[in-house]
């Protein structure tokens, strides 16, 4: 039995199960026909690459019982947390095997290995493309998510939403609860356009539906919207879930229910957060011990002295609407709370 053979077998069998993989979800979770296609192109010209083998040789080396990397297994293999994560990890099996088979055709068959190399390439820029596309699925931690509400801006709706992100806002909720669906999606797109240039995220309050029709990040819930599971069965990974909480109780259901991130507050007073208690400090420092690894935002009247009196306790994160949008610098506001986070 030959051994390079065996491993030209093994790493077709590998490459070829990763791309359809890869395919599969920029056809089912993307709708990209361009990078569906580009994936099962990719998938055909390994084929054609090998050709030249006899198919009988390659058949005849295969020895499953006998692979003793069978059994090599590390816990994080079994572990896909969301669609891109699973599109990441695909991604370096495809272009691990595709080196590895390269590699092994430079001493059996000199002609294929610059194909499957030309493939190796391609299937670098293609996987690259559809991770960015499912990035929204990945939970991520940022530092300042300023609210969007219209009323609230010192200057109009859309150039404080600018200025925040030439500030260095990671993210914007796009809060308007009395706006039509229509105006709404209108907005939300208008800002997709803006978060996506600025490498920033695009959340957007309540609405599933709108939050799906404009391409964003997410869509953040309240205790009394949607609950996460239904939003879940709706939205699959394709979309961040995030969950107002006010106390250790809400938080642990959230995140039991999956949420992406939960909002923590209310931290300190707040204009727009009229009625609900404080839950102060103290319920910030509960929810960092309890949950540890899951992406927060501190919300309830939080300043720049407030951002760093948060930091000091190990807040990263921060959602923020009336110290940005009333501001007559957004952008200078941002830079403070970003500072004070860094600094806390």
């Amino acid at each position: 039995m030959s051994a390079i053979l065996r491993i030209i077998d093994a790493n077709r069998n590998r490459a070829l199960e990763a791309l359809r993989v890869l395919e599969d979800l920029a056809r089912f979770a993307v709708g990209d026909p361009g990078l569906a296609e580009g994936f099962k192109a990719s998938r055909h010209a390994i084929t054609q690459a090998l050709g030249g083998i006899d198919a009988a040789l390659l058949l005849s080396s295969r020895d499953a019982r006998g692979d003793v990397g069978t059994t090599l297994t590390g816990a994080a293999e079994q572990a896909r947390p969301n669609l891109h994560a699973l599109a990441v990890a695909n991604a370096s099996r495809a272009s691990e095997a595709l080196r590895s088979l390269e590699e092994s055709l430079k001493l059996h068959d000199a002609v294929a290995a610059p194909r499957i190399e030309r493939v190796r390439y391609r299937t670098y820029d293609l996987a690259r493309d559809l991770a960015l596309r499912l990035a929204g699925s990945a939970p991520r931690q940022w530092a300042v998510c300023v609210l969007v509400t219209e009323s609230i801006c010192a200057m109009p709706w859309l150039d404080a939403a600018k200025a925040a992100l030439d500030g260095g806002a990671d993210c914007l909720q796009l809060r308007e609860k009395e706006l039509d669906a229509a105006e709404l999606l209108a907005r939300a797109r208008v800002l997709r356009d803006l978060t996506r240039s600025a490498a920033a995220s695009l959340i957007i309050n309540d609405r599933i539906d709108v939050a799906m029709a404009s391409d964003a990040d997410g869509v953040h819930l309240g205790q009394g919207d949607l609950p996460i599971a239904a939003a879940r069965s709706i939205a699959g990974s394709t979309l961040l879930i995030g969950a107002s909480t006010h106390d250790p109780h809400e938080a642990s259901e959230s995140v039991a229910a999956g949420a992406s991130y939960c909002g923590v507050g209310c931290m300190f007073p707040s204009g727009t957060k009229d009625g609900l208690p404080i839950a102060g400090p103290s319920y910030f420092l509960r929810f960092l011990a309890e949950h540890p690894g899951v992406p927060h935002l501190a919300i309830g009247g939080i300043d720049e002295a407030r951002a760093r009196e948060l930091a000091a306790l190990g807040c990263r994160g921060v959602a923020v609407s009336r110290s940005v949008l009333a501001a007559t610098d957004p952008a200078l506001a941002v830079r403070r709370l970003r500072g004070a986070l860094a600094h806390g």
